[in-house]
């Protein structure tokens, strides 16, 4: 070990893994001209929608839905997986001799907490909604004795999550996030329980005693601390700060120092337990002034307390430190791992590592599309995007300083974010997208359009001139002739995804170009069918813990003083019509159309668009116009065959003509050659695609976007993101945006100011859904209040039907991690 320290820290010093951190060596950029498709390249490494590839380390092992823990049994054998996705929620055993899973146990639900008692025979999970603790008997790799320790009544909400256990006590500390408290519970005698409460919205999230059992430390999500509780008293006595998000944590040997992993920032915070100072700021990052977006949420030390693992979820890799000297961290560099790494452990006996990586290593197509006319057909219903994050578990060798070095070269090449934040694509001479913010651009004024959930294939599978695929085509061009028209006039978007996989996590995308860590292991516990729903919709300003560390674009629009209202994204509608909306952001204070209606399929996007010209005329009277305007348009959404609600396709249609009559407004008012329209959907879920489920439908709209033209270019929803800053002159949100290729190759020079004129959808769209539709009886029972509160696979296989009959078996979508695409090879391919 001590070998592999001073080797390791000879090799930071050096050119070698050096070189990528430097400012004024950026990594290059691909050619103009050339076209990038995801998928698995030429060497095994596999490029992801939005730009980052995956190229892991070690054998990886399949796991189940979503592992988000790992528990290692105290003799080094075996290792415990918690599996928290939109499945089933399951402990999976695996026998670290041979790699493989040995016994698998589905419970209820669960949400983070595991462990094992420290004698090894027992393991303790926790039960979500249930507010209940799992307890088994443990031998020999299987789990016998199941039993529940009642934590708080049902009726109350709590949601068990972080667990601890210690062996000079009899108490099981259980963290409860939505109960803002910590139970004792007397491991013997169950009913025997104490909570200690927390400041509201404080939500606790992992436990772990000190080294004599006399204090509990608890990380609090939501305050950026760590309490301390004194357990003789069973009271908080100590907060001690920590950067955003405070989740896992780790004690030194000795007990004599804390490291807490912040998954909302880059950083670790290392505190003297002692006294409750911090020692140090650890950062985890890729580079060492980017903007955050790695999310450290786990960590692990070696028994020896001289090297620290910190997985870094959304940069898919660890950092490793040397920490052999306290208060001193030393880099040693990064290990690739899978997608979402969750949690990370060392086991001593085999001195390899542990990776949990929550979204696997590959893609799954779902062959078995869904059929409700199947007896029991939501047990049949598995290949759901949801569904698909086939965790991993990766089993690396303890690196020595050779492999670190290429491990640390690999990590920085799957990566194309830059240390000096530029951007990740060349750009066009006198392109009107200016190469970094603060630069001056021909375009003032953008307008982001939000939809709702469709897939590229869905709206523009007919259309030739891009990648479609005509058999599934739901909404073709006499449904949606004003998204066929301004593709046709502007540009073909036909290599573009969502970075978010479901609403929850598709709004926080589109709006910050990330989702917290609390976004992404909440939204699969809401999205299940059996959910109890306690928690409620995760996003979208519900809850303060999701708010993003680097904000969202209006807080950026703010900072830089550029003028911002909302259409409906992030508002609260009043319950009557003639009720004014609420802000859900406090930034959006003053800066929102009370009166404009947002996300309720009660109310048709003709409205919508009625208000919004209403408010553009008055923008041209006053001879001005906020330069960044965000306009929801949710109706493609639809109610599926619900009875008396319009039909899918008028509701598409209705859509349609609302989006065409914007544009077409804009394009004949006096800010149209200064202004940019961005449209996309929030994500892609609600559909069939046959490359990926996050190809999307997106457009761009301006007198500066070529006309006639297909841009294959691979783009994300932060690339829009991306594209809109630079116009603005706003700084990037997250790590993502500041690493997504700008949309140059939709710009041109020069300006062609011909005006858009809208056309009318060859449909009805008043058409109303009959009580024989079929799906009418089910489409009753979807809860349509708000945005994917429906089971997506059946509400999508009613509109499909809906769409092409009674007696059409909707085709099985290809729904994959990440993209492998099935496209005929371009003669400008350079795979």
């Amino acid at each position: 070990m001590r070998r592999l320290l001073v080797g390791i820290a000879l090799i930071v010093g050096s050119p070698v893994l050096l070189a990528p951190l430097r400012a004024d060596n950026p990594p290059a950029t691909e050619p103009a001209a050339a076209r990038t498709l995801p998928g698995v390249k030429a060497g095994g490494t596999t490029l992801l929608p939005n730009g980052w590839s995956l190229r892991p380390a070690g054998k990886q092992v399949p796991l189940g839905d979503f592992p988000v823990n790992l528990a290692l049994h105290p003799g080094g054998r075996w290792l415990a997986v918690l599996h928290a996705g939109a499945g089933d929620h399951e402990i999976a055993l695996v026998d670290l001799k041979k790699h493989k899973i040995v016994s698998r146990v589905v419970i209820d639900q669960t949400f983070y907490g595991l462990c094992f008692s420290p004698d090894g025979e027992r393991l303790f999970a926790s039960g979500g909604e249930f507010e209940v603790v799992h307890a088994f008997d443990f031998a020999d790799g299987l789990l016998s004795k199941h039993r529940e320790i009642t934590i708080v009544p049902v009726k109350e909400k709590f949601i068990p999550a972080g667990l601890a256990v210690h062996a000079k006590t009899d108490l099981l500390a259980v963290a409860g996030p939505w109960g803002d408290a910590v139970v004792l519970v007397n491991r013997d005698d169950p009913k025997r329980l104490t909570k200690v409460a927390f400041d509201k919205e404080s939500f606790p999230f992992a436990c772990l005693f000190d080294k004599e059992a006399r204090r509990l430390f608890v990380s609090l999500w939501n305050k950026a601390s760590v309490a301390v509780i004194d357990l003789s008293e069973a009271k908080v006595t100590a907060t001690w700060p920590t950067e955003s998000h405070p989740t896992e944590m780790v004690l030194s040997p000795d007990g004599k120092t804390l490291f807490v992993a912040c998954a909302n920032s880059t950083k670790v915070s290392v505190i003297d337990t002692a006294e409750g100072k911090g020692l140090e700021t650890i950062s985890c990052s890729l580079y060492p002034s980017v903007p955050k977006g790695n999310t450290p949420n786990g960590l692990c030390l070696t028994p020896d307390g001289k090297m620290l693992f910190v997985a870094n979820a959304d940069n898919n890799n660890l950092a490793v430190f040397s920490i052999a000297e306290p208060g001193r961290a030393k880099p040693l560099g990064f290990i690739p791992v899978g997608w979402y790494p969750t949690a990370v452990r060392f086991n001593p006996s085999d001195k390899r590592l542990y990776v949990a990586n929550g979204k696997g290593d590959r893609s799954f197509a779902n062959v078995q599309g869904p059929n409700p006319d199947l007896p029991q057909a939501r047990q049949t219903l598995r290949e759901y995007i949801g569904h698909l994050m086939r965790g991993t578990l990766g089993v690396i060798e303890l690196p020595s300083p050779e492999t670190m070095v290429t491990y640390s070269k690999d990590a920085y090449a799957c990566s194309p974010l830059r240390a000096d934040q530029g951007v990740t694509a060349e750009r066009p001479k006198d392109n009107p997208i200016p190469g970094k913010a603060g630069e001056k651009s021909p375009i003032k004024n953008v307008i982001y359009v939000i939809k709702e959930n469709r897939t590229y294939d869905q709206v523009f599978g007919d259309v030739k001139e891009g990648n479609g695929d005509a058999a599934l085509c739901l909404f073709p061009q006499k449904v949606t002739p004003n998204h066929h028209k301004l593709a046709r006039e502007f540009v073909l978007l036909d290599n573009l995804y969502c970075d978010g996989e479901v609403s929850a996590d598709g709004h926080e995308w589109s709006m910050g170009a990330y989702a917290t860590d609390f976004v992404e292991k909440v939204w699969p516990l809401v999205y299940r069918p059996d959910t109890k729903k306690k928690i409620g919709y995760p996003a979208e300003g519900t809850y303060s813990v999701a708010t993003p560390a680097g904000g969202y674009i209006w807080d950026r629009c703010a900072e830089a003083k550029v003028s911002y209202r909302s259409y409906g994204e992030w508002i609260e509608n009043g319950k009557k019509l003639t009720d004014p909306g609420k802000a859900r952001a406090k930034a959006l204070e003053g800066h929102f159309d009370p009166m404009f209606r947002g996300f309720d399929l009660n109310y048709p996007d003709q409205k919508r668009a009625d208000r919004f010209l209403e408010e553009l005329k008055g923008f041209e009277e006053k001879g001005e116009m906020p330069h960044f305007i965000v306009l929801r348009l949710p109706s493609d959404h639809t109610s599926g065959t619900k009875s008396g609600s319009p039909t899918p396709t008028a509701y598409v249609a209705d859509n349609d003509l609302a989006l065409g009559r914007v544009v077409e407004a804009v394009s004949k008012s006096t800010f149209w050659k200064e202004t940019a329209i961005f449209v996309v959907e929030d994500d892609a879920q609600n559909g069939p695609d046959h490359v990926d489920a996050h190809r999307t439908v997106a457009l761009v709209v301006s007198p500066w976007t070529k006309r006639r033209h297909v841009d294959s270019t691979l783009y994300s929803t932060a690339s829009m993101l991306r594209t809109m800053e630079l116009i603005l002159g706003l700084k990037p949100m997250s790590q993502f945006d500041a690493a997504a290729r700008p949309m140059y190759h939709s710009f041109q020079a020069k300006a062609d100011e011909t005006p858009y004129t809208h056309v009318v959808p060859e449909v009805d769209l008043t058409e109303k859904n009959k009580r024989t539709a079929w799906g009418a009886k089910l489409s009753e029972k979807f809860d349509l209040t708000k945005e994917d509160a429906a089971d997506d696979l059946l509400f999508n296989e009613v509109i499909w039907r809906s769409v092409k009959g009674a007696n059409s078996p909707m085709p099985p979508p290809v729904r994959a991690a990440f993209v492998f695409p099935h496209l005929k090879k371009e003669k400008d391919d350079d795979d």
